[in-house]
């Protein structure tokens, strides 16, 4: 099969067209130029979209075990000498009804523990049932003979934890609320039947079809510089791409310095005298300079989103840090893959680094929207690990329970991980000797291009002494 002649050693550029010089539509006659590109942006591409939307199409259809809180606060009220609860009603209806225990993992507390479990951001809200909820429930079936007014309707509140992510408590309040306007119509039936008034009045009965008034309020409202919640998740991506970013230029970098490829600036083009070196020591010098690139990636980022835009940030120096071990950890995976899989390491890296990171990184839907195998693989995938440490830094004081703790060992298991895969991989392809370039090749390159430096050198010699 004919393909395309070899490029020479260093050019250019600028020289005219010579004459043998192949033309586009001769290169485009051959198979073998179509066959790569289409087939792997065809997978890329169908995997790229498999992977992102089905993680988000219908998060509602996945939601399982999306932690909340119930607070039952209310005192109840005796009734002829008989003590009657309506909060532990509420409580056992939303206990009892399947749509909620299958989709919520409700956990019943106290006010104090409600709050120290939302303010270190594990649950997504709390149902809060007053302490007078029993009594003014009765109050409004039985208002007194002599009262005109309709009495003030008892109250629930879903306190919406929106630290967590605004579609998270979304969805917790869409199966919340339809289950409560059950219960209180479920309650409603109850006091008609049992009302005192011979006849209750319209407005009343009205009022007893749905007594309990539903409201969801923000519990501790995100600080005023936060992409409305987001800018935990938007900084994540980032400290993702310090590291991906910063390792694909590491990659190419240190290659064109060994003389394995090429660099192309504009008309320009050139390439080094390759080098001998083992795959080991490349990717040593590869992972020490990504140690070095991606604190300076992530301080420039810290700096811009923080110092000059203003990002709401109660410690950028631990954020720097965090980001930083972060970004390293992303670059030293992505290193491992180009070193073990070449060209096509990039496409996989950017598989596993970017799309299946960012489906299941918990950063817009929560992860318990999430199907199985994305609520599997956030586990360990890098995104989700940054999304909760920097959340925890950035909205719930950096408590170490708050995700932070769990992040920062992910992330060190991961880094380890990496490198010992790489360590493992590069020096066995070194025993084998699976070079980059055999010695044979090294060295014929390296002689030939001798001798073309040799006879320019000649060359300009005889011209010299021409003029």
């Amino acid at each position: 099969m004919e393909g395309p002649p070899s490029d020479p050693v260093k050019s250019e550029g600028s020289a005219p067209p010579v004459p043998g010089q192949m033309r586009a539509s001769k290169l485009l006659r051959v198979s073998a130029v179509w066959t790569t590109p289409l087939v792997l942006a065809s997978a890329v591409v169908f995997l790229m979209t498999l992977i992102y939307f089905g993680s988000v199409v219908d998060p509602a259809s996945h939601l399982s075990g999306l932690p909340v809180l119930i607070v039952n606060q209310d005192r109840g009220a005796t009734v002829a000498q008989e003590h009657v609860d309506l909060g532990e009603k509420v409580v056992a209806g939303l206990v009892g009804t399947p749509a909620v225990a299958t989709r919520l993992k409700l956990s019943t507390v106290t006010w104090a523990e409600a709050r120290e479990q939302m303010n270190k951001g594990s649950d997504y809200a709390a149902v809060v049932i007053p302490p007078d909820f029993t009594s003014s429930l009765l109050a409004l079936a039985d208002p007194g003979p002599t009262s005109g007014a309709v009495p003030r309707t008892p109250a629930i509140a879903i306190r919406a934890n929106e630290r967590l992510g605004s579609i998270g408590t979304g969805l917790a309040s869409g199966v919340l609320q339809p289950a409560l306007t059950a219960i209180s119509a479920k309650i409603g039936q109850g006091l008609l039947l049992t009302a005192t008034a011979s006849n209750p009045s319209p407005a009343l009965k009205a009022q007893l079809v749905n007594p309990v008034t539903l409201s969801v309020v923000v519990y501790r409202p995100l600080p005023p510089h936060s992409a409305l919640g987001l800018s935990a998740f938007y900084i994540s991506l980032l400290t993702l791409m310090c590291g991906f970013l910063g390792a694909t230029i590491v990659h190419s970098s240190v290659d064109s310095a060994l003389g394995y490829t090429t660099t192309e600036i504009g008309p320009k083009w050139s390439q080094r005298r390759p080098v001998a070196i083992s795959r080991w020591q490349t990717l040593l010098a590869k992972w020490v300079m990504a140690i070095v690139l991606a604190p300076v990636l992530t301080g420039l980022m810290v700096l811009g989103a923080v110092g000059i835009l203003g990002l709401d940030a109660p410690d950028p120096f631990l954020l720097w840090l965090f980001t930083s071990l972060a970004a390293i950890g992303v670059a030293a995976g992505t290193l491992v893959l180009f070193a073990a899989l070449g060209t096509v390491g990039q496409l996989v890296a950017l598989l596993i680094f970017v799309y299946l990171a960012l489906a299941s990184s918990g950063g817009t839907v929560p992860i318990q929207a999430l199907s199985g195998f994305f609520r599997f693989v956030s586990h360990f995938e890098p995104l989700r690990q940054i999304v909760d440490g920097n959340r925890a830094l950035l909205y719930f004081d950096g408590q170490l329970n708050a995700g932070l703790g769990r992040s920062l060992t992910v992330i060190v298991v991961e880094l380890v991980f990496w490198l010992i895969v790489g360590v493992l991989i590069t020096t066995w392809y070194d025993r084998k000797k699976f070079h980059r370039m055999s010695p044979e090749t090294l060295a014929y390159v390296n002689r030939s291009v001798d001798e073309y430096e040799a006879m320019r050198a000649d060359d300009a010699t005889s011209a010299e002494q021409t003029a």
